[in-house]
């Protein structure tokens, strides 16, 4: 490596070749599918809104609060790792040039979220407010200045307070932007530009207290570490990650589900493949995450075609996912050592994962009860995963 750019470029490639690689078996098609559905009944369901807010609606409040906390979220991504902390001291004092391509990448990979939350308001904006278009244009580039700020003020806080009470410099940021971003919803130029000064002083002061003080490397490696490590989590829903091992709760508060398995040899199986369900983070979680999903599209979303479709692709995903995941465990386990039938497992299996669809089926069914036909989505999970059980490999 020539310089710390070419550190920096070798290690982003393989970094995007790392995201690229679980992100293909992360967004199939049947995600995808559900993307698209969900994607345009919300934008049927905002537009139907629009035509009856009203005027008085507190639409620059509630834009100024979701678009300024999303602003404050500027963890760095600065790929470093453990052996930096060793191996890159004697270049401490050219790391300016690392971290400089790190905050690059760190405000373009973030600032679309806010962009894109507010580009979605701007309709609202027009409804209820008398905004010109060259106004709710400028509040965009204050955003995005306010979210290059917030990048560099939160590198420069963590830089200078070693990672200590990040909390407290979110919360300031938090105040700073809602105030910001609400004066320049009001048309309140002179009032935005102090606010704005005040970001970027606020922003000064940590970055000169970082002047002359040695990198916190440990903490930076740790934030990579578990950024890195909620990607994989989020990966290993879709797909296996190999490195990855899912923790082990007790979750004392679901003793009580194990009664309804009876005491007897023919239930050992299904006694210790539900305790693996209920215990093991990726399979509980997974389960409750899109169980979470279908019924808030139910709730929310007035149009049973979409709801059952949704309904239906989820229940694909829950099911083939449960199965696979329970079926494939490759550590030892004591059942093994004793003489039950060689499929005892794998129909433990299916009744357990039949469990678990029914019950989310009836939550979902019950969060649609005041669709039409709401019994279709029940009849529509249920079917569903009874045709994946079948129809995929044992």
């Amino acid at each position: 490596m020539k310089n710390l750019r070419d550190v920096w470029s070798s290690r982003f490639m393989h970094y995007i070749g790392e995201v690229q690689k679980y992100m293909q078996f992360t967004f199939t098609g049947h995600i995808a599918i559900v993307l698209v559905f969900l994607i345009g009944a919300g934008g049927y369901q905002y537009s139907e809104w629009l035509k009856v807010v009203q005027a008085d609606f507190p639409a620059e409040i509630l834009i100024a609060v979701i678009v300024g906390l999303l602003l404050i979220f500027s963890r760095p991504t600065t790929l470093l790792r453990e052996p930096d902390q060793v191996y890159l001291l004697p270049l401490e004092s050219k790391m300016s040039q690392y971290f400089s391509k790190a905050l690059a990448w760190t405000f373009w990979s973030q600032v679309w979220i806010a962009a894109i939350v507010y580009i979605v308001s701007i309709p609202l904006l027009k409804a209820v407010t008398d905004l010109t278009t060259l106004n709710i244009w400028l509040i965009f580039l204050l955003i995005v200045v306010l979210k290059y700020i917030s990048v560099q003020g939160e590198f420069n806080y963590r830089y200078s307070e070693r990672g200590q009470l990040v909390w407290v410099d979110r919360l300031i940021r938090a105040v700073i932007f809602v105030v910001a971003i609400y004066l320049a919803l009001q048309t309140q130029l002179l009032l935005v530009i102090i606010a704005t000064v005040i970001s970027v002083i606020y922003m000064v002061v940590f970055r000169k207290k970082s002047i002359g003080e040695p990198i916190p490397y440990e903490h930076f490696v740790k934030l990579e570490q578990n950024r890195m490590m909620s990607f994989y989590r989020f990966a290993n829903y879709f797909t296996d990650v190999p490195h990855l091992h899912g923790s082990i709760r007790r979750r004392g508060w679901l003793d009580w589900l194990y009664k309804f398995i009876p005491y007897g040899k023919g239930n050992a199986q299904k006694y210790l493949v539900f305790r693996t369900f209920i215990r093991t983070d990726d399979h509980f979680y997974l389960w409750l995450r899109l169980t979470a999903i279908s019924a808030i599209i139910a709730v929310f979303v007035d149009i049973p075609v979409v709801t059952w479709i949704v309904a239906g692709a989820l229940s694909f995903a829950t099911t083939i996912q449960l199965k696979q995941a329970l079926l494939t465990s490759g550590e030892f386990r004591m059942d093994m050592l004793y003489p039950l039938p060689d499929n005892a497992r794998r129909l433990a299996v299916k009744q357990i994962v039949r469990l678990a669809m029914i019950t989310q089926a009836v939550i979902v069914g019950v969060c649609a009860i005041t669709q039409p036909m709401f019994y279709l989505t029940i009849v529509i999970i249920v079917g569903v995963s009874e045709l994946t059980m079948k129809i995929s490999k044992p």
